[in-house]
C-alpha cells in the first residue's frame, strides 16, 4: 500500500507524441532533487502534439503515473505537465517607470510587476508563462536584484509564452480526468532548456531543436532567457514511416531497425552490411527472405533529415540567428539519439552541434537519462524553481506611477498590446 506523500514532492509529466513519461522528486532541504520513481507509456491519443483522442491519452496518462507511484512507492495528487504542440509564441516585453531617484524598495517592484500583469493582452490566445527575468536601473540591463539600490528609473524584462486556447484545455482536462490536479502546463522548450542549456549558453546565445516523434521545436536562448520559437510539423516519426514505405515494411519494424541500425552517416562498408528485412506482405517477396543493405537504410534516413534540417535553418534564420557569430546548437528529444545526428547536423547547419541530455537530478534511471527525456527533467526543475508568475499578483489598484510615468509607460504598454 502506498504511503502518503512527502513534502517537497513533484511530479512531472511529459505527454508527447510517441510516448507519455511521469517522473516523481522530491526536493531536499538543500534543493537537490532527488528521484523517487518514473514511469512511461506509449502515447496513442497524441498527434503532432495535439490531444488526438481523450481517452487514449488519459489512460496513458494514468498508466505512467501509477508506474511512477508505485516504484516510489507513495500516491500523487498534483502534477506538472508539458505541452510541446506547435503554435507557442515567445516575446520579450519591457516596462518601465519614475523612481524620482530614491532606492528600490519591495513595493516599487511589485507594483511595476503588477502593472505589468493588467498589461497582458494575448490576443485571444492563452498565457502559459508571463515571468519577470531581468531588471534595469536608469537604462543599465541585467539587473537580477534591484532592491536597495537608488535609480531615477526601474525596469524590468517580461517574458511571456502564450499559444492557442483549446489544445492546452484539452490536455488539461486529460490530466484531470486521470485524476490529477494540474498545477501548471508549461510550454516544453522551456523546461527542455534548463534540463540541457547551461546558464552559460543561454546567457551567450544558443539554439535548442528538439527532435520530438511528431514536431520540430526551434527555439533560440539569448541573455538568459527563451527569445524565438518556432515549431515544425515533422519529427523522428516521419523518418520511421520514411523507411516503412520505401522497403514496404511494417513500421515496427522499421523503427527497431532505425534505432538499431540506422545512422545520419554513410561509410563504404555500409553497402556491404546486410538488414533482413520483415515485410508487410510477406508474399511481396516470392516467400523469400528479404534483405536491404545498411547504406539503402541510411539514404532513406539521410532524406528525411536532409529536408528537416533545411526546415530548421529557415526557421532560424526567420528568429534571427542563423546568421550570428559564434552561435552554437543543442539537439536533443527522441530524434538525436540518431547515431551520428550531431556530426550530421553541424556539416549542414554549418555551425557547432552538440546532443543535449538532461542534467541535475540525483538518481535518475539510466534508461530516462537520455535526450528523450530532457522535457520530463525539466519539468521537475522549473518547479523545484518555482519561478515568480506575475499572473499570480494581485491587479494593482491603481497604475504605477510617480513623477513623469506618462509618456514612457504608456507606449510601452502600448507596444506591448501591439504585439498580441
Amino acid at each position: 500500500m502506498a504511503k502518503a506523500a512527502p513534502e517537497g514532492l513533484i511530479t512531472a509529466i511529459d505527454v508527447g507524441s510517441s510516448k507519455v513519461s511521469a517522473l516523481i522528486a522530491q526536493k531536499t532541504d538543500n534543493g537537490e532533487l532527488v528521484v523517487l520513481g518514473t514511469g512511461q507509456r506509449e502515447s496513442r491519443g497524441v498527434k503532432r502534439g495535439y490531444v488526438a483522442d481523450m481517452v487514449a491519452t488519459e489512460l496513458a496518462i494514468r498508466e505512467a503515473v501509477e508506474q511512477a507511484e508505485r516504484i516510489a512507492g507513495t500516491n500523487i495528487e498534483d502534477v506538472w505537465v508539458s505541452f510541446s504542440a506547435g503554435g507557442l509564441v515567445s516575446d520579450i516585453v519591457k516596462l518601465e517607470v519614475d523612481l524620482g531617484g530614491h532606492r528600490v524598495e519591495q513595493n516599487d517592484i511589485d507594483e511595476l510587476l503588477k502593472a505589468g500583469r493588467d498589461a497582458i493582452n494575448p490576443g485571444g490566445k492563452m498565457v502559459l508563462h508571463a515571468q519577470p527575468t531581468r531588471y534595469t536601473l536608469d537604462g543599465l540591463t541585467g539587473v537580477k536584484r534591484p532592491l536597495g539600490l537608488h535609480a531615477d528609473r526601474l525596469g524590468v524584462d517580461i517574458h511571456v509564452v502564450a499559444t492557442e486556447g483549446s489544445p492546452v484545455r484539452n490536455l488539461d482536462l486529460c490530466v484531470r480526468s486521470a485524476h490529477l490536479e494540474v498545477k501548471s502546463i508549461i510550454a516544453a522548450p522551456v523546461a527542455t532548456g534548463l534540463a540541457c542549456l547551461t546558464d552559460e549558453e543561454r546567457e551567450l546565445g544558443v539554439a535548442l531543436v528538439e527532435v520530438g516523434a511528431g514536431v520540430t521545436n526551434v527555439s533560440v536562448f539569448q541573455g538568459g532567457v527563451l527569445t524565438g520559437l518556432a515549431s515544425i510539423g515533422q519529427g523522428s516519426a516521419d523518418i520511421t514511416d520514411d523507411i516503412a514505405s520505401a522497403f514496404a515494411a511494417p513500421r515496427n519494424w522499421a523503427e527497431r531497425t532505425k534505432c538499431f541500425h540506422g545512422s545520419a552517416n554513410i561509410s563504404p562498408r555500409d553497402n556491404h552490411e546486410m538488414i533482413d528485412l520483415v515485410a508487410a506482405n510477406p508474399e511481396a517477396h516470392g516467400g523469400e527472405a528479404a534483405k536491404v543493405t545498411k547504406a539503402q537504410l541510411n539514404a532513406v534516413i539521410r532524406l528525411r533529415l536532409e529536408r528537416l534540417l533545411q526546415d530548421v535553418q529557415k526557421e532560424l534564420r526567420t528568429l534571427g540567428f542563423a546568421d550570428q557569430v559564434g552561435r552554437q546548437i543543442v539537439l536533443t528529444g527522441g530524434g538525436a539519439d540518431l547515431k551520428g545526428i550531431a556530426d550530421y547536423a553541424q556539416g549542414v547547419l554549418n555551425c557547432p552541434v552538440r546532443v543535449g541530455r538532461p542534467r541535475g537530478l540525483t538518481a535518475l534511471p539510466e534508461a530516462h537519462s537520455g535526450p528523450a527525456f530532457a522535457t520530463m527533467v525539466g519539468l521537475a526543475r522549473f518547479a523545484a524553481a518555482d519561478p515568480v508568475d506575475i499572473r499570480d499578483l494581485q491587479p494593482a489598484h491603481q497604475m504605477v506611477h510617480r513623477a513623469s510615468v506618462g509618456a514612457v509607460f504608456s507606449r510601452l504598454v502600448a507596444a506591448f498590446r501591439a504585439n498580441y
